[in-house]
């Protein structure tokens, strides 16, 4: 009896292996619907959309975000202390070169300069006098009237009133200098980035007192990790964009690469002048700045969207290590009912742009919605297009009718 059991039991299983069996059987050949005959030619067809495969340009591209700002920021320091009387200029003004941009109170240097004057025109006169003196001492000595020591005294007093005359002049100079410097001028043309004093304050010669941008050009420094910065050379164009808004706010290249990594960061630091720029990129405005690698002309793109990725996990039997091995592929249409799989070999990536080397020929219907679940010779419906084939209802063909009914009779 107990046997019987076993041998009822057995074949129950047997029963239900070999429904399983029959309900495989019944989808045209296992996973995927293939079968003999390949995909789903005897199921429902899957709808698709398609595009035309075309060729174009597609860039190798390495991204980073940085601010722009002048070539040249010059720190204008007063050159001489007091208290600041007017204020010329304002952030944002524009300033020429040599424009007074505030005033210091100058009557204690105006004083000076005319006292420095006063002392110039008396050493002058005392100079002159002790020149005509000397020179006739000269003339006395030479035809020995005086004796050596009287020449000597002459000339004394000749050298110490021409070396006060030196003096007096470069005090004249000084103080010249220091009435000139009352006026705070912009040494630059540019822009005034910051004002650091007002009227009423005592300017100082340590404190710079405005911050102007020179106006030869703008630039901005991106800080990229290793493997970007080594692989980026002087001379590569940069496009920018705002982060807020589309379109490319401006265009430049790089000019200068630093040498080393920083120690901190690890990020090397790459300086982008601009060449070309719209009106609304401004000083500080944070850019988005893609400098391009290189740039392969008249090759397949496709989105990245319409790629199939496929992970295997591969283990190396001699190291005993795993790796991952990643193969592409992409559906195109064939006779408009039939997808066909397709291995690619891949390019460039830019964005949701792929470049296809081999697998794809220009001018092939590309599948790009409805393809996840398809496999080579599924059969397809082409979105938008009119089916004069049949209409399926709950999985089985029904006849349009007519020519078109007949056919859709053959196809079942």
């Amino acid at each position: 009896m107990k046997y019987q059991n076993i041998k009822l039991l057995l074949i129950a299983v047997l029963l239900t292996s070999l429904v399983a069996c029959g309900q495989g059987s019944s989808n045209n050949g296992g996973p995927g619907g293939s079968g003999q005959w390949g995909g789903d030619r005897g199921g429902q067809a899957t709808s698709v959309e398609v595009t035309e495969v075309t060729t174009g340009s597609i860039s190798d591209q390495v991204r980073s975000f940085g601010s722009i700002r002048a070539q040249d920021v010059v720190n204008i320091i007063p050159q001489v202390s007091n208290r600041v009387t007017e204020i010329h200029v304002d952030l944002g003004d524009t300033v020429e070169q040599g424009q007074v941009m505030a005033k210091i109170y100058d009557v204690p240097f105006r004083d000076e300069y005319e006292q420095a004057q006063a002392q110039l025109r008396q050493s002058r006169s005392t100079f002159e006098r002790d020149s005509t003196q000397f020179a006739r001492q000269r003339v006395l000595h030479e035809r020995e009237a005086i004796s050596a020591s009287e020449f000597d005294d002459a000339r004394s007093t000749y050298e110490g009133s021409r070396a006060q005359y030196e003096s007096a002049r470069a005090a004249v100079t000084q103080s010249r200098e220091n009435l000139a410097n009352t006026e705070i001028r912009s040494p630059v043309y540019g822009v005034v980035l910051n004002r650091m004093i007002s009227v009423g304050d005592v300017a100082n010669t340590g404190n710079p007192a405005f911050e102007v941008a020179n106006l030869v050009g703008y630039e901005t420094r991106l800080h990229l990790p290793m493997q970007d910065w080594a692989e980026v050379t002087v001379g590569l164009p940069v496009e920018m964009r705002l982060s807020n808004r589309d379109g490319i706010a401006a265009r430049g290249n790089v000019t200068r690469i630093s040498p080393q990594l920083n120690p901190n960061t690890g990020l090397g630091e790459v300086v982008v002048s601009l060449t070309e720029l719209t009106p609304s990129v401004r000083q500080g405005v944070l850019v988005d700045s893609r400098i391009t690698l290189i740039t392969h002309e008249n090759t397949i793109i496709i989105p990245r969207s319409a790629m199939i990725e496929q992970v295997e996990t591969y283990i190396e039997p001699e190291t005993n290590t795993v790796e991952l091995r990643r193969n592409y592929s992409a559906f195109v249409v064939q006779g408009d009912t039939i997808a066909r799989q397709r291995e690619l070999t891949l390019g460039l990536e830019q964005g949701e742009r792929i470049e296809v080397l081999s697998g794809l020929e220009e001018g092939e219907k590309l599948i790009i919605t409805g393809h996840r679940n398809l496999s080579d010779g599924s059969r397809i419906r082409i979105a938008g297009q009119g089916r004069d084939e049949d209409q399926t209802i709950g999985g089985e063909d029904r006849p349009k009718g007519g020519e078109g009914g007949q056919r859709g009779q053959r196809g079942n």
